[in-house]
């Protein structure tokens, strides 16, 4: 007689405030009920924070249940396999509910939904985003040339791998390349539509995780590995389209080819930034990497092609008869992946659509390092440094009654307990110490 064969789970998951995504395994069987029902989670888990402990001071102690509720359009099967032995990688998204099924406040992946609501009902506009991801890659035995073929060659099995599984998960993968950094990398995929676009980053990072340990590797999306190391950043690139289709970012004719709805969407952005900046880079080690001269990005203005402004126009070709206005983009660049996909994206969406309710002009502009820009200078253009540190950036959000009007109030009463207790438990570290530890944790 055969031996039983392994049984193939399906994990239904969610991606939570410090961008871990966690979940609970079902058998194939039982996905028609949970896809129903859901299955079983708890309110507190909410708060847990990035070292891996629940926030004691959090809203929810020991009291309550949740659902979480799979929405089957998301899900994503992973069957090519590295080391011959791994079961296929099945995993379905999902939202966080109350157990009658009323949305739950503190869900990301609900945050953003209605915001793209609201952008269609309120602007009668859609949205469509794609996150790049730097990483490293940890294993590999020698030191490479930045950007070299050297490089590429060095990850070329796990590169091979990780493309064909990100393209068999749907997720379209454009590019795979070496960065600057030691043994950093990167992978781009094609934009797509509203919540898709923060469920396919979700997606790159768990499958990268799941590609690089079947290959013997570890990647590491830490924003800072080493003191005097490259970053690993989160770039979130968005475009705006109006019912029939037409980028409202774009006019050819305008200062830098953008729009005057794009610009105040910008202003708005620029102008909540200090409070965002505790959303998009929401962890102690994200304020080791946002520091001048990084092409990180250390202070808060627009530029035209410019990697060391928040928030970036990027540039689009005419070669090969392409579309200028079909590729124009504005990116946020102040992200790193300590940061749920789900809760920046629609936190950078209510600070655009502030900006276009207001119309809020736009005046924090520079083609050059805005750390080069004398005080006087950048006073005069309405640049502003970025916050010092995660306890100045959420000080900022704190006083951002606009921004925390937009969010839920047990949203930001979870957020605001793990991350004191993040400041409080890493406080005593170095700032090599905390490289090292969050290396690890993500």
């Amino acid at each position: 007689m055969n031996p039983k064969q392994p049984l193939e789970l399906i994990s239904l998951v969610t991606t939570d405030l410090v961008a871990v995504t966690r979940g609970r395994a079902i058998p194939q069987a039982a996905l028609e009920i949970a896809a129903k029902r859901g299955c079983g989670w708890v309110p507190a888990n909410s708060a847990l924070h990035p070292l891996n402990a629940i926030a004691a001071d959090n809203p929810w102690g020991s009291h309550g249940d949740l659902r979480l509720l799979p929405d089957l359009q998301s899900r994503v099967r992973v069957e090519i396999c590295a080391d011959g032995i791994s079961p296929p990688l099945d995993f379905i998204q999902g939202n966080l509910v109350e157990t009658n099924g009323n949305p739950w406040p503190v869900c990301p992946r609900t945050l953003l939904q209605n915001e793209l609501k609201r952008y269609q009902d309120e602007l009668g506009l859609s949205v469509t985003a794609a996150f790049e991801h730097e990483f490293t890659l940890l294993g590999l035995s020698r030191e490479t040339q930045a950007f070299s073929l050297e490089a590429q060659r060095q990850a070329a099995v796990f590169a091979g791998y990780l493309m064909a599984a990100l393209d068999e998960a749907g997720a379209e993968p454009e590019m795979f390349l070496p960065e600057y950094g030691e043994h950093q990398y990167e992978v781009t995929c094609r934009p797509t539509a509203g919540v898709k676009a923060a469920d396919r980053a979700v997606i790159v990072r768990e499958v990268t995780r799941e590609m690089a340990r079947q290959c013997g590797l570890r990647s590491s999306f830490s924003p800072l590995l080493k003191t005097d190391g490259t970053s690993n950043g989160v770039h979130l690139h968005i475009s705006l389209y109006d019912e029939q289709g037409r980028s409202v970012l774009y006019q050819p004719d305008a200062d830098n080819n953008l729009a005057k709805l794009g610009a105040h969407w910008a202003a708005g952005v620029l102008h909540h930034l200090p409070a965002l900046c505790a959303l998009t880079a929401p962890s102690v080690i994200s304020w080791l990497r946002l520091k001048p001269h990084r092409w990180s990005t250390a202070y808060g203005c627009l530029g035209n092609r410019n990697r060391e402004a928040a928030l970036r126009i990027c540039p689009t070709t005419t070669l090969g008869e392409a579309d200028p206005a079909a590729q124009f983009n504005l990116e946020y660049r102040p992200m790193d992946a300590t940061a749920c996909p789900h809760l920046a994206m629609a936190a950078v969406l209510m600070a655009g659509r502030s900006g276009i309710a207001e119309q809020r002009p736009l005046s924090a502009l520079s083609d050059q390092d805005p750390a080069n820009l004398s005080d006087t200078e950048r006073k005069q253009r309405g640049i502003r440094a970025l916050p010092r540190d995660l306890a100045d950036a959420l000080a900022n959000l704190q006083m951002d009654s606009a921004l925390c009007t937009e969010l839920p109030r047990p949203l930001l009463d979870t957020l605001f307990a793990l991350r004191s207790e993040e400041l409080r438990l890493t406080q005593g570290l170095s700032d090599r110490e905390l490289c090292e530890r969050y290396a690890k944790l993500y």
